[in-house]
């Protein structure tokens, strides 16, 4: 069934925003409320309202399910990674400091990619979740 063109017309003016919003919220989680879980979550929900809007059919075409498979495995290796890096570096696992010459630096590049890590399997996770529901009932 089709949507009403009003919601059409809202949606699209507001899919955009959320996600803005959404990468402002990962952005912003460094210095304060926020980060990539609220992010991700923010961002599917975006995916989600689209989905709703237009079809689930339309949503799998931008954001198909191989590739959200693809992109939860990067969101956990970014994620890993890091830890990992730590670690070569001579730290423990996600000790941020020892990421650069400076320790106030190391953290900020720390957490922005831990941030992104999660921020890409939360949004990736959730997105596989509604497609999962929605197959279900058809």
């Amino acid at each position: 069934m089709k949507s009403p063109i009003v919601l059409r017309v809202v949606a699209k003016l507001f899919f955009p925003l959320i996600l803005l919003f959404a990468l402002y919220i990962q952005f912003h989680g460094d210095y304060g409320p926020g980060g990539g879980f609220q992010a991700g979550v923010i961002f599917a929900a975006g995916f989600i309202l689209y989905a709703m809007v237009f079809d689930v059919e339309q949503a799998q075409q931008v954001a198909p399910p191989a590739l959200l498979r693809v992109l939860m495995a990067v969101g956990i290796l970014i994620y890993a990674g890091v830890g990992f890096a730590a670690m070569v570096m001579g730290g423990s696992f996600l000790e941020y400091r020892v990421l650069a010459d400076d320790p106030v630096q190391g953290q900020h590049l720390g957490i922005l990619l831990i941030e992104a890590g999660v921020g890409l399997t939360v949004a990736a996770v959730m997105i596989m979740i509604y497609y999962g529901f929605v197959a279900r009932g058809q």
